[in-house]
């Protein structure tokens, strides 16, 4: 994994472990929510096949789950990227500048 240097570290990284529970668990009932809304558009029914259904073909099962998995990292990644900038603005913790090594 390529280390940009503005990972949270000492202090920040431990006051971030809660939040980012937290955050996460709000995270992931906001992407069930969001892909419940999409789904519904889109299909026009208002449940998302599950995996094991004979109701649904295997396309519609496999286009649901991975509609599911691009919501569910897309809001997760979002709630993570703005938790540290939050949690890092909050202890006054700027990010380490680059050096011309790492650029």
């Amino acid at each position: 994994m390529k280390r940009d240097g503005n990972e949270l570290t000492g202090l920040a990284k431990i006051a971030y472990k809660p939040i980012g529970l937290i955050f996460g668990l709000l995270g992931g009932l906001l992407a069930g929510q969001v892909f419940a809304l999409v789904w519904k558009k889109l299909s026009h029914e208002d449940e998302a096949p599950l995996p094991l259904s004979d109701d649904y073909t295997t396309r519609e099962v496999l286009l649901a789950a991975t509609l599911q998995g691009a919501i569910f990292g897309l809001i997760k990644t979002a709630v993570d990227r703005y938790g540290m900038k939050g949690v890092r603005r909050f202890l006054d913790t700027p990010p380490r500048p680059r050096t011309r090594t790492e650029v």
